[in-house]
């Protein structure tokens, strides 16, 4: 058994009206991988927080090495060789990539930052990993999956002895997730300790040694990875059995009228000639491998990207949606997967950001009306299970899938009958998949049509009464529940790579 270098005991940390981490006990062994698992709010971020310094703890002990350390800045633990790769990404969208991995340590000539040299250690840094992207292209111009493949690299390009993954595969390809986990593989048979935090309980099996689990900010007990079942960590971490039947058939009325319908839409490379109808009630899933124009496609029904041509309808009647605000007029909702960067203002208030899409309804005399703005909030507070103190706690101090909550219902406040929820349940623990899947239910019970982008085919076929299949900017494949499987919609999202035809 190698020997401990990271043990965390009896850390405790409290918030302004939460006890956020209460006695927990964490330890780390060299060339391991041990997971930290639970629901969101279960304390794990905030654990890792205190560890490398972002937060101070209220008491406890931390050794690391053998030695007692309490580190007050990040800098401290990255000097110690701790790095952290955070599931929201911090990139400066405006820089390099080189510039990005090299931040706050840059390659110097005299007085100037030697750009050259860095993009060369960059570069030799992305093949020694496996990883093709350009040193010099700007930030803000890749995809998600690829800004979190560089911040993986910037952590690993330090003398790092442990490092942190916070929901590292959110974003990523199955390509992609295979190469991390051969990095994660190697970096372990050098002797470094990973931290890993993932809601994917099939990656578990897969890449990790032990599972430590933690419920509501305490320890609840930890496991071999090879002796347990999905089951056993799930029990653990909710404290019941959470297992959704997949759907066996539509729940759409056959003459369910048409809320929305697209014609031949294109917008940029990634939405050619995309047409598909929408029923009330319906729960249409978008597959298709990551780059496939999913996002895109929202994004240009939303009226957030610019259509080049192509034809909307909704309830039959063509409309023009030019702009976000023409498409929430028309009753078009849109749950970014980014929702850090489009879906909150995270220094304002739960009650602001819920209320965000509908503002002019709580405005009396050219005021907004805060009892009525708490009162809504807090209605959909109580009905989404958010964890929160109040409502006044600004959106930026919860954890990643309360955020998504917050973002949820500020959708429903605006009651509109068309939403697009694209990768809605990223980054969240199963428990709060669950309650999403049930309220998504609920909505197309209701009568809302609901469109569900989704990387995970066992949520595509879970959720979905229809699916329809993309790949490189085409839709490949469209099934009824009935008739469609994780083979039929992988072969439909593979199509166009093979240079095959429908």
């Amino acid at each position: 058994m190698d020997p401990v270098i990271l043990s965390m005991k009896k850390i405790d940390k409290s918030f302004i009206g939460v006890h956020a981490l209460n006695q927990v006990d964490f330890d780390l062994r060299r060339g391991e991988v041990h997971a930290l698992m639970g629901e969101n709010g279960a304390g794990k971020s905030t654990l890792m927080k205190v560890l490398t310094g972002i937060y101070s703890k209220d008491s406890g002990t931390i050794l690391y090495e053998g030695e007692e350390v309490e580190y007050t800045d990040p800098h401290d633990s990255q000097a110690a060789g701790i790095s952290i790769v955070h599931q929201e990404l911090n990139m400066m969208n405006h820089l390099t990539v080189a510039q990005n991995i090299f931040i706050g340590r840059e390659i110097m000539h005299g007085q100037l930052i030697d750009d050259r040299k860095m993009n060369e250690a960059a570069a030799e840094l992305f093949q020694r990993l496996n990883i093709d992207i350009d040193p010099t292209e700007v930030m803000g111009n890749l995809t998600v999956g690829k800004q979190q493949m560089c911040e993986i690299a910037k952590a690993i390009s330090r003398e790092t002895k442990v490092i942190v993954f916070d929901e590292p595969t959110a974003a990523l390809t199955e390509t992609e997730i295979e190469e991390l986990f051969k990095i994660i593989r190697d970096l372990k048979s050098k002797g470094i300790g990973i931290i890993y935090i993932s809601h994917r309980m099939d990656e578990i099996k897969v890449i990790t040694d032990r599972v430590t689990v933690m419920r509501d900010g305490e320890y609840v007990g930890t496991l071999i990875s090879d002796e347990c079942t999905k089951e056993d960590i799930i029990n653990m971490m909710v404290g019941r059995v959470i297992y959704e039947e997949p759907k066996q058939k539509s729940n759409v009325h056959p003459g369910a009228p048409v809320a929305l319908e697209v014609k031949n839409l294109c917008a940029g490379k990634m939405v050619q000639n995309i047409s598909f109808q929408l029923r009330k009630g319906e729960i249409l899933g978008f597959a298709g491998l990551m780059g496939a124009g999913r996002t895109e496609t929202a994004r240009a029904i939303f009226g957030a990207d610019k259509i080049d041509s192509g034809e909307i309808y909704i309830k039959n009647k063509r409309v023009d949606v030019t702009s976000p605000e023409d498409a929430v007029r028309h009753g078009i909702g849109y749950l970014s997967e980014d929702r850090k960067r489009y879906g909150l203002i995270l220094d304002k208030s739960i009650a602001v950001n819920t209320t965000l899409a509908s503002v002019s309804e709580f405005i009396h005399k050219h005021l907004i009306d805060k009892k009525r703005e708490d009162e809504a909030a807090q209605k959909y507070v109580d009905r989404l299970k958010t964890k929160t103190p109040n409502v006044s706690v600004p959106v930026g101090n919860l954890s990643g899938g309360n955020q998504q909550k917050v973002v949820i219902g500020k959708w429903m406040v605006r009651d509109c009958d068309i939403l697009i929820f694209d990768e809605p349940t990223r980054g969240i623990d199963v428990g709060a998949k669950s309650e999403i899947y049930h309220l998504m239910n609920e909505l197309a019970a209701e009568g809302k049509a609901i469109i569900m982008i989704s990387s995970e085919l066992p949520e595509i076929l879970r959720m979905s009464d229809r699916v329809v299949v993309m790949c490189e900017g085409r839709k490949t494949g469209e099934y009824m529940i009935e008739e469609a499987s994780q083979e039929r919609i992988m072969h439909a999202a593979t199509l166009k790579k093979a240079g095959e035809r429908l």
